[in-house]
């Protein structure tokens, strides 16, 4: 790593003889300058190559079929949603802002391209090879979750963070509840209790990035808001575990009326499957993943814990769970003691090992949720309300959750706003929604889905600076 970070990489000349000889100009970039031209040209050059090259390649692939034209097709639509993504996340996070936004963004920006009269997108959005590899992603991304999570400070977070954790999870779902009930008062309930449930979620990843930067991860409002959020992740989870459960049910044939039996059926099974996976994962995944150490053969850690991942996933999904609830359960219970023999992780963490996968896969999930969003949705008075509607909502409910802060002298206003971001999670959220059927329709329209697209991008960027001037008063 360069001395002093990124920042402080001085210009590079891409000028050695093998780039000469290939007539190709030297570039000078200059890494501490996002306005520099060279970085503009680049960015410019590889957003045209996106937007333009890689889908009609693709669209080419798709036309030609044959025997290798499925594949040809997957493997251009990959690399353009890939390289979209790190344009989006470059220009973003040179704005000081999460990476996420800049691949939802560009995501939205590609999928939007048919209103200009450029259609060669529109297979991205339902191409099942994209799809199946970006539920690989998310699931990648709740494993990381559960990795980063611990037990141990789970079951000890404190009254505040466990009463701030609760509220932060009931206000915001019943503020849902009654916002869509008010704007689509022709839908089902069950529509309306997943909109809570979006609500209801929290990426606590932004918060912790901006008291990290502001050096107050140390004070008690942080470690509050951090032991808050890891609750509030399985509280979440368990949520979405008993209204998909519930869909799904309803899916099948089951009556839509809500009835007392299923939902504590759909509990217990959710609250079950995470106490046997954490019990028996401590015992038997543990001690699996430490024998892999005695191995000669290359990338057995790897293999080993993303094959507990999956297995685990698939287990969830199998007894009607969202994989993802399996996913964050397998990381949950898996902790650096673990990997004690293992040469390769001497220095580094298994997160370190995992990251160029997730690298591959989970960016191809959070463009694909772009480029589900209709913008000519919006032309709709009543769907731009709406998305207002449950942005106010979203934060308000926060809010409230700042009321279960016990300890006096604290900053109660800090927590609340840092319970606010719903980022990745929210989005998990979303896409699921947008994917679960009944009678052939989604529970999120194009409309809702869209909406709850914009809550999700407003209660992102609100919080950084909020929490800022929270903190410097």
């Amino acid at each position: 790593m360069w001395p002093g970070g990124l920042a402080a990489v001085p210009a590079v000349a891409l000028n050695d003889q093998a780039h000469q000889a290939k007539g190709l100009p030297a570039v000078i970039v200059d890494r501490t300058c996002f306005d520099c031209t060279p970085m503009k040209s680049l960015l410019t050059r590889l957003a045209a190559f996106v937007c333009y090259t890689l889908p009609l390649l693709a669209q080419e692939a798709e036309h030609a079929g044959g025997e290798h034209g499925g594949a040809a097709t997957f493997l251009f639509e990959i690399v353009t949603l890939l390289i979209a993504a790190k344009i989006g996340g470059e220009i973003f996070e040179r704005m000081s802002q999460p990476a996420v936004l800049g691949e939802l963004i560009f995501g939205v920006a590609l999928g939007n391209l048919h209103l200009l009269g450029l259609t060669f997108m529109q297979g991205f959005k339902t191409d099942e090879a994209l799809i199946l590899a970006a539920e690989i992603g998310v699931i990648l991304l709740l494993f990381e979750v559960g990795l980063e999570s611990n037990i141990d400070e789970l079951m000890a977070v404190g009254g505040s963070a466990m009463l701030v954790a609760a509220l932060g999870v009931v206000a915001p779902m019943i503020l849902g509840y009654g916002v869509s009930s008010w704007f689509l008062p022709d839908h089902a309930w069950y529509v309306h209790t997943f909109v809570g449930a979006t609500l209801a979620a929290t990426s606590v990843g932004i918060t912790a990035r901006v008291l990290k930067d502001m050096r107050k991860m140390d004070t008690k409002e942080a470690r509050i808001i951090l032991g808050a959020a890891v609750v509030d992740d399985v509280l979440g989870l368990i949520i979405l575990a008993v209204v998909s459960g519930l869909i799904t049910s309803i899916a099948a044939g089951g009556t839509a009326e809500i009835s007392l039996g299923p939902v504590l059926s759909i509990i217990g099974k959710a609250v079950a499957f995470l106490a046997i996976s954490v019990v028996l994962g401590r015992a038997l995944a543990g001690r699996v993943i430490s024998w892999g150490s005695q191995a000669k053969v290359r990338g057995i850690p790897v293999v080993l814990t993303i094959s507990y991942c999956f297995v685990m996933a698939g287990i969830a999904e199998m007894i009607g769970l969202a994989a993802i609830v399996g996913a964050f359960a397998a990381g949950l219970v898996l902790d650096q003691t673990h990997y004690v023999g293992y040469h390769e992780l001497k220095e580094k963490k298994i997160e370190d090992l995992l990251a160029p996968i997730s690298a591959i896969y989970v960016p191809v999930f959070f463009v694909l949720m772009g480029l589900r969003v209709d913008l000519s949705a919006f032309a709709s008075l009543s769907v731009l309300q709406f998305a207002g509607a449950l942005s106010v909502a979203a934060i308000i409910g926060k809010q409230v959750c700042s009321l279960g802060v016990l300890e006096k002298g604290l900053n109660r206003l800090a927590v609340g706003i840092g319970m606010i971001p719903r980022g990745e999670v929210g989005l998990i959220f979303a896409g699921i929604g947008a994917t679960l059927m009944v009678n052939g329709e989604p529970v999120f329209s194009p409309e809702t889905f869209s909406a709850m697209i914009v809550m999700v991008m407003v209660t992102t960027l609100a919080p950084p600076p909020l929490l800022k001037a929270v903190f410097s008063r």
